[in-house]
Order: C-alpha cells, then sequence, then structure tokens
C-alpha cells in the first residue's frame, strides 16, 4: 500500500522513519514530500514568524531547525497534496502536531496527528492534568490556548527536540517537580529515545507523537 507523508519542513524525515517504519512491518510504501523542499536558507529566512502568526517548528534535511510562519507554506502543502494523490497513496498523514486550516484539501484522507491527540490525549490523564513539551518559547501561548479546549489544566515547558540534549533533560527535570499525571512531547520531531528519558526522569506517563500516529495509520494497512 502506499502511503503518502508531508513534513512542514524537508523531506524525507529520517528522523521520523528510524521510529516509525518497523509498526508498518515493510507493509507500506511511505512516499514524503516536505513544505520547504527545494528553498534555499535565505528563502526560509524570509518566512520569519510576525506578531499573531501561528508558528511551526521543523527540521531541514541537513538537521538543523527552523522557525517559520504557517501561512507562508500552505499553497506549498497544498502542492504536496496534489504530489502525492498523483503518486497513488492511499491516504497522507502528517510529519506535524501543528493546527492546519480547512482550506488543505484532498481527494484522499488526510491525517493530522494533532487531531489525534486531541482526542486520545483526554482519554489518558486521569485528572484532566497535563505537562506538554513545545520546541520553541513563541509557541508556548498557542501550545496552552490549544489544550486548554481538551484538558483542565495544561502546563507548557519548551525544549526543542532539534537541540542540544541538555535543554531536554533540564525539561524533564522540570517537569518532575509539576502536578500532572501525563506528559505529551507536543512535536513530531520527539523521538522514542526522547519519550524514554522523559518517562523515565518524570516518572510519569508519556505520550509520543509519531509512533501514537504510525500506529493508527497501521490498523489500516495490517490486511494480507
Amino acid at each position: 500500500m502506499k502511503i503518502g507523508a508531508i513534513t512542514i519542513g524537508q523531506a524525507p524525515r529520517v528522523d521520523v522513519t528510524a521510529d516509525i517504519m518497523d509498526i508498518f512491518d515493510g507493509r507500506i510504501e511511505l512516499l514524503q514530500r516536505g513544505g520547504l523542499d527545494g528553498l534555499t536558507a535565505g528563502q526560509i529566512a524570509e518566512f520569519k514568524p510576525e506578531q499573531g502568526d501561528y508558528v511551526l517548528v521543523s527540521r531541514l534535511t541537513d538537521g538543523s531547525s527552523v522557525t517559520f510562519a504557517e501561512r507562508y507554506i500552505l499553497p506549498r502543502l497544498q502542492n504536496c497534496i496534489h504530489e502525492l494523490e498523483a503518486e497513488g497513496v492511499r491516504l497522507i498523514m502528517f510529519f506535524c502536531t501543528g493546527d492546519f486550516p480547512g482550506s488543505l484539501t484532498s481527494n484522499v484522507p488526510l491525517v493530522y496527528p494533532c487531531n489525534i491527540l486531541n482526542r486520545v490525549v483526554p482519554l489518558l490523564t486521569k485528572n484532566s492534568n497535563i505537562v506538554t513539551v513545545t520546541p520553541s518559547p513563541l509557541q508556548v501561548e498557542q501550545c496552552e490556548k490549544k489544550w486548554s479546549d481538551f484538558v483542565d489544566t495544561v502546563k507548557v515547558v519548551p525544549a526543542s527536540p532539534y537541540g542540544p540534549w541538555e535543554d531536554l533533560e533540564r525539561a524533564a527535570r522540570e517537569i518532575r517537580k509539576m502536578d500532572a499525571d501525563l506528559v505529551v512531547l507536543d512535536c513530531i520531531g520527539f523521538t522514542q529515545k526522547m519519550k524514554n528519558m522523559f518517562a523515565r526522569e518524570t516518572g510519569k506517563l508519556v505520550v509520543l507523537p509519531r509512533t501514537l500516529l504510525a500506529r493508527v495509520i497501521s490498523e489500516l494497512t495490517d490486511v494480507e
């Protein structure tokens, strides 16, 4: 089965596939596209967020990370959808936990991790009290606003999956002291190794979006 994947950064996202392809057990052919594919560093720099913009953080193929405003890449994401449809994919999953507008259209299902998280996370927290980890301080307010629609209490800690490991350990130590019963690593960039560290250091249950997404998609692909 051909499955499409769109990253808001640059494809391929080898860091994501390293953690998820085993879940599919060789049953799919994964075709990837990226919202920043083909752009130079200078061109991407022109997408810098301004006041009021919805802020996104993603990875480039050289391993570096970039921060940019969603509005600049929406037409490029629509082009990615068209290209993957032309390749014959059965569905398209997004390698990003951000919110996207309904203006993106497709003839096949578009699967957004945020929609899965929004519905599953409230079922996994006993006291409706969570901590989320988001890549950039610029995303803290929008993360708080988003999650307050789904849980009673949310605290947001900024720490990038694309930054120094020490920053993630610092975030874990901070979260360990917080009164919450679930940690959501709210970016597709967080890895299984990072999840393991957060679970160990915080003593709390941890949700990893990339593997949750893959396990949901695998429900549609495990046919003989």
